[in-house]
């Protein structure tokens, strides 16, 4: 069956939807997005992720497309037509379409949405999670208002292709006081020697994952401490456990980082029992 694609207000064939050359988006990186799990015909934690659209199009000052009843109608509507039962969908908003120029356009320049949906093999994401992954790091050299998900992504790109390039499946940034921030496009976590769980705090440096606010709530259901702090390189390095957690993947046992073996080599219990509880803690929107 084609996929499906919403564009401003149209239903289209995948291979034909596309936007003005002249959409800001392409010109500038100027929009941003959100993409969020499918599970078993349910839209994963929906709310969370269309708060932080919310947030992330206040901070650049882009209006909203539409009310958010309507949002979550075409939502849940492309995914229909592409029939995802396990899967993501992507929502992305630009500033629009205007002409060339530095300065935001017009008030009267309408934001460009686009929401598309697809299906995942639930067997991939199941290996992933059985033999664990491969992680390297590399400087955090992206722009200081990470907490925005904007479309701007080439850092991320670029440290993605060196992980690939090393055989590895995620790079984990590190700052320049050799303190973690988070992945290319994951945040991160660790047991430390202690048994708690141990992630950045979202202050600052950082994207709030939406998966990562569940993954605490899950954590506090399994009576399992959660501790807020910054952590470096080595501590990374020295850790019973790490694994890194977003909406596509909710949570991935990392196994070695930079040739080095994580823990036994093996994806750890704390992974396992976070990832097998998160659904059950979720919020879980019917298609």
């Amino acid at each position: 069956m084609p996929r499906i694609a919403y564009v401003n207000g149209r239903y289209l064939p995948h291979r034909d939807a596309g936007v003005h050359i002249e959409d800001r988006g392409y010109q500038f990186a100027d929009g941003v997005y959100e993409v969020c799990e499918i599970r078993h015909g349910m839209i994963v934690d929906l709310s969370r992720h269309l708060d932080r659209l919310d947030r992330s199009l206040g901070e650049l000052r882009i209006a909203q497309p539409m009310s958010r009843a309507a949002l979550v109608g075409i939502i849940r509507e492309v995914a229909r037509r592409n029939r995802v039962k396990n899967g993501l969908f992507y929502l992305q908003v630009t500033r629009g379409e205007a002409r060339r120029d530095h300065v935001f356009p017009g008030s009267d320049t309408a934001p460009s949405l686009v929401i598309t949906a697809k299906s995942t093999d639930p067997k991939i994401i199941a290996a992933k999670n059985a033999n664990g992954l491969k992680a390297i790091t590399v400087a955090d050299n992206r722009w200081d208002r990470v907490d925005i998900k904007t479309v701007g992504l080439l850092p991320n790109v670029l440290a993605r292709q060196a992980a690939k390039e090393a055989g590895a499946q995620e790079a984990i940034y590190v700052d320049q006081r050799g303190m973690v921030t988070e992945g290319a496009a994951t945040n991160v976590w660790i047991v430390d020697r202690e048994g708690n769980l141990v992630t950045r705090p979202a202050e600052h440096g950082i994207l709030r994952g939406i998966t990562r606010t569940t993954l605490k709530d899950v954590a506090q259901s399994l009576s399992i401490p959660v501790v807020e702090r910054e952590f470096s390189r080595d501590e990374m390095l020295a850790a019973r456990e790490v694994f890194i957690t977003a909406a596509t993947s909710i949570c991935f046992p990392i196994v070695e980082i930079d040739g080095k073996t994580i823990g036994n080599g093996h994806p750890g219990t704390f992974a396992e029992k976070i990832r097998t509880a998160f659904f059950d803690i979720a919020e879980k929107t019917a298609i």
